[in-house]
């Protein structure tokens, strides 16, 4: 039973990881005229807390860490 619960969550675990992870096509910025290379940002939500830049969070793509505080106003 222990293993069957180790095992349901992590397919839980990957499913949630999965869900929260947006490609973003390259494309042109409109402003700059600068090409801007396909990359994967976390899904739009009302969260500050779960973006890859939040401090305390990690992209899983680039291995770099957050750097912007949830509580900040911009």
């Amino acid at each position: 039973m222990k293993k069957l619960m180790i095992f349901l969550t992590i397919i839980a675990m990957g499913i949630a990881t999965a869900q929260a992870a947006t490609r973003v096509k390259g494309h042109y910025n409109k402003k700059t005229g600068t090409y801007v290379a396909s990359h994967y940002r976390s899904s739009a939500d009302k969260s500050k807390y779960n973006n890859y830049s939040t401090k305390g969070n990690v992209n899983p793509y680039t291995g770099k860490k957050g750097y912007k505080s949830p509580n900040k106003k911009k």
